[in-house]
């Protein structure tokens, strides 16, 4: 009815208009005084002014009363077929504008958006493609304003443009270590190295920033915690990337290349608070963050692929950086980058409701190392490893290498292994490290680690794969379940273990003592449980116990072992 009312409306004002338009020049014609003829002529414009801006008025809310009646008319068909629509609440505190609508019902989907799983937002840029932006800024929560479209798809603050070809995402990584070591005292003769009682570090403070037009996204993410201890600002990326192509992500600048099954895994959904030493070691080669980046990843159901090529770190030719930077030191002395490239794949054979078997291989190489060097004419390329026992707060490496000079190349290998069954999962990889010495009389070096992980879900939504990331994501909180002792409702909480083991020592009965390299063994046990009160937050308390074999370290030269407690507070938007 409010149609056909509007519709005759607007028809005679549009007639009036044009008869007032055409008495002007009868006016002009007629023999009447001038100024009469001018107030009159004036006075008819203004008129005619006003009722275009009624017409203007009334098609506007025209349109907009059609808009709402075929919305009704979608809701009353899926409920006359028995389908379920959503339901609205609308609270207003004045007049309500017809313009802005809440929670508008989306189209039907048979797939389960991580949305409404209640798993953490990433801790990077999200780059999805077009087609997928403007499926999740349809079906989470949003407010149309204007033509705009402001929401939070998938947790992270939002605003597009209505067809979803522009687009700005700013989100948060926020994560706040704190803890110390006991019971972890050096012996007679050892330096006592930093291993604080009780300290923190403000470890990750990233604001993801994505700009998007249709399937090309920039990432820009600047890192506030990008150091062992704090204090300093870095960059975590800065990328151009290229959505077009199916379940594919093509990108170019500084990344973090995806490379073994832990470092796929956003830092937000980790067991516990720091990554098994060997992977740590093993992505630092030619991938971690903020490395220059060319390449992309592909990514199915069942399986998974990803490779890059790979240059320097950010940061590494800035001699202010130097042996301050998380990325690994700058120097001002760089004559050449480094080159190397990073290989993942990933297959998932089992996928069921109670089952995933995950299985796979990563290999990294830097194929030229960095060239340092004052002089103009020469310069060498080395190479060290070193790794903390599990828990960065500042304290020193107990298990180190050392400089190893002469190194032509470095490379890593090893498989991947993982089980889901219901609430638990078990997952472990190995790796091989080669380093190519290009010397005479220099024989190559060669170290391992491996690690064994568990993690089990007492309440809440389950751990699931992650097809994307080829690789286990967090537990999940529903927002019905969230936190809410009225309700006895208590988010999710999980119960998690690793054991882990690098091994830096290499050739140690050479004859030749510079093929000798006295590095340490690691072992780390640990336990803990991460408890997540809603998809956006989550605390974890981890306890450890480290056992490291002698090295060249003065703070472990006759073997050291000890205990740490830490504990987090994470936010993720």
């Amino acid at each position: 009815m409010a149609m056909m009312r509007c519709k005759p409306v607007i028809s005679s004002l549009a007639f009036a208009s044009f008869l007032m338009g055409g008495a002007a020049p009868v006016a002009m014609a007629s023999s009447s005084d001038d100024a009469q003829i001018r107030a009159l002529r004036l006075e008819m414009a203004q008129m005619r002014k006003e009722m275009m801006g009624q017409i203007t008025t009334l098609k506007s809310r025209l349109a907009k009363t059609e808009n709402i009646s075929r919305r009704q008319d979608r809701v009353s068909t899926a409920s006359a077929h028995g389908g379920r629509a959503t339901s609205h609440h609308e609270i207003a505190s004045g007049p309500v504008d017809p313009s802005v609508q809440f929670n508008e019902p989306a189209a039907s989907s048979t797939r389960i958006h991580l949305a409404n799983s209640g798993t953490p937002t990433s801790d990077r840029g999200d780059v999805m493609s077009w087609k997928s932006f403007r499926a999740a800024t349809k079906s989470d929560e949003n407010v149309h304003v204007g033509g705009m479209i402001v929401g939070f798809p998938k947790g992270r603050f939002t605003v597009a443009s209505e067809d979803g070809a522009y687009g700005l995402s700013i989100g948060l990584a926020f994560h706040e270590d704190f803890g110390g070591f006991f019971n972890s005292g050096p012996r007679a003769g050892e330096g006592r190295g930093a291993f604080n009682s009780f300290t923190t570090n403000m470890r990750r403070l990233r604001i993801p920033f994505t700009f998007r037009y249709k399937n090309w996204v920039a990432a820009v993410t600047p890192d506030f915690g990008a150091n062992h201890n704090d204090g300093y600002v870095g960059l975590y990326e800065g990328n151009l990337n290229y959505t077009g192509l199916h379940n594919t992500i093509l990108t170019v600048g500084y990344f973090q290349p995806r490379v073994t099954e832990e470092d796929s895994e956003s830092s937000n959904d980790f067991f516990t608070l720091e990554r098994p030493s060997i992977t740590d070691m093993v992505r630092n080669i030619a991938a971690g963050d903020a490395r220059f980046s060319v390449g992309g990843l592909h990514y199915e159901k069942r399986w998974w692929i990803a490779g890059y090529f790979t240059g320097q770190e950010w940061g590494h030719r800035n001699a202010s950086d130097m042996s301050s930077t998380y990325y690994g030191g700058g120097s001002g002395t760089t004559m050449d980058s480094q080159t190397g490239a990073t290989l993942r794949v990933a297959g998932r054979p089992v996928a069921t409701k109670d089952w995933d078997v995950h299985m796979g291989a990563s290999g990294i190489s830097a194929f030229r190392l960095a060239c340092n060097s004052t002089s103009a004419t020469s310069c060498s390329r080395s190479t060290s490893f070193g790794q903390r026992p599990e828990f960065d707060i500042g304290e020193a490496n107990l298990a180190a290498t050392g400089g190893i000079s002469n190194a032509a190349q470095v490379w890593a290998a090893g498989p991947e292994l993982g089980v889901r069954w219901k609430r638990l999962i078990v997952k472990g990889e190995y790796y091989h490290v080669g380093v190519q010495r290009d010397a005479p009389g220099l024989k190559s070096a060669g170290f391992q680690g491996w690690y064994g992980s568990a993690a089990y879900t007492l309440f809440g939504n389950p751990r699931l794969y992650n097809e994307k990331e080829g690789a286990f994501g967090a537990p999940g909180v529903p927002e019905a379940e969230e936190f809410d002792p009225a309700r006895n409702h208590w988010g999710a909480l999980e119960v998690v273990g690793h054991y882990s083991v690098i091994d830096l020592n290499s050739r140690l009965n050479d004859a030749n003592a510079k093929n000798v390299i006295r590095g340490g063994q690691q072992t780390v046990w640990t336990g803990g449980l991460n408890w997540y009160p809603n998809r956006h937050f989550r605390l974890m308390l981890d306890y450890s116990h480290f056992i490291v074999s002698r090295s060249e370290q003065a703070t472990n030269i006759y073997g050291r072992t000890g205990n740490s407690v830490a504990a987090r507070i994470q936010a993720g938007f």
